[in-house]
């Protein structure tokens, strides 16, 4: 019996069981089923580095000082700081911590296919939202609050060269070919819209709330701690806190960071749903979905992952509780008939004891 599995390995048969929830599949069957989604995900990351490395696509005009010398604009005229918190930092959190929280989840879990989706579902959100951000801030971008620093514009370069005169009313607006100041800091600050700090940070960390959730049961059929609680806000707490410090080093406007937010809470959302069976609805959101045979609603089988919770409270993950519910109503199994819906929708019952004969008063009574 392997560490993420709770089904005992198939016999020496020399066959290997189907890729189903019920056992875990060799190598060969896992890589032969993701091999697709691996070559899309190199593929999506291939095309959101080469987009981030060419120049911005617009070219953005910007006004500097009135004619009596202020400052048109002085929301992009902050000094340039080091970010508080850098890019690769701030992908890394995204990507580590809900990796780490959900392989300390198999302690209680045991399910490959937990694991298996929850860190597909997290790349899926990673990457989807990482090439969206690229995308946006390669054809629309906007200027960071820092532009004028770095760009050290030169109105007297503009009277000197044909083609770079002032436009637009009163002759305010230039576009960055007066810019005398390093090219890179000028492209990149060009390019503040949206934040892919915050985007990174809010596709991982709103995904390990939607995984928290579905395996505490925080909002299902019983009354949780409130420990749980605040264990499952923890990561939107620590998304803001990245997206807020994006203003506080003037490296994004405040709107750069709702739309980064946005973005990636999106992604998060739909990929959960991708790889679970509901995304707010407790009685199935925290059941691995498969991709060779479709979740039968309501049809049962513990073998499906109906026992993949953290928790134990309420009847929650008892496998034998499972057993009995199910072989209660054998001719139902399949969800046939409405009887064994209605009953595989209401999840765990009260009248169920909560622990089995036999069982101490610690650990398991903790979550």
């Amino acid at each position: 019996m392997g560490f993420f599995s709770r089904t005992p390995k198939s016999s020496g048969t020399g066959r290997h069981e189907p890729y189903s929830m019920h056992s875990r599949p060799t190598f060969g069957q896992w890589l032969r089923h993701t091999a697709l989604d691996i070559v899309t995900m190199i593929v999506m990351g291939a095309v959101g580095l080469g987009v981030y490395m060419v120049r911005p696509a617009p070219s953005r005009s910007f006004a500097i000082t009135f004619s009596d010398g202020e400052i048109v604009y002085p929301e992009f005229a902050y000094p340039l700081r080091d970010e508080i918190i850098p890019i690769w930092l701030a992908a890394f959190l995204a990507a580590m911590v809900p990796i780490a929280v959900i392989l300390l989840m198999q302690i209680r879990i045991r399910s490959f296919w937990d694991v298996n989706n929850g860190v597909l579902g997290l790349l899926y959100a990673l990457i989807t939202a990482a090439v969206f951000q690229v995308f946006l801030k390669w054809l629309i971008g906007g200027l960071r609050p820092h532009f004028l620093q770095v760009c050290k514009p030169d109105v007297q370069r503009a009277k000197a060269l044909a083609g770079l005169n002032a436009k637009g009313y009163q002759q305010l607006y230039f576009t960055p070919d007066i810019c005398t100041g390093d090219r890179k800091e000028i492209n990149d600050s060009l390019e503040s819209f949206p934040s892919g700090h915050t985007t990174a940070a809010f596709a991982g960390f709103v995904f390990l709330y939607l995984y928290l959730n579905a395996k505490l049961k925080v909002f299902s059929n019983y009354h949780p701690a409130m420990w749980k609680l605040v264990l499952l806000y923890a990561p939107i707490l620590g998304a803001t806190l990245i997206g807020g410090a994006l203003t506080i080093d003037e490296y994004h406007n405040w709107y750069d960071v709702v739309a980064g937010a946005i973005i990636g809470t999106v992604m998060a959302f739909s990929a959960y749903r991708m790889t679970y069976a509901a995304v707010f609805d407790w009685r199935f959101n925290h059941i691995p979905l498969n991709r060779a045979s479709a979740f039968v609603y309501g049809g049962g089988g513990g073998g499906h992952g109906i026992d993949a919770v953290a928790t134990r409270k309420a009847s929650w993950g008892s496998s034998q509780v499972v057993e009995t519910r199910h072989a209660a109503r054998e001719p139902d199994a399949h969800g046939m008939t409405g009887h064994g819906v209605e009953e595989h929708a209401r999840g765990p019952q009260p009248s169920i004891p909560r622990r089995a004969a036999g069982r101490g008063r610690h650990g398991d009574d903790m979550v």
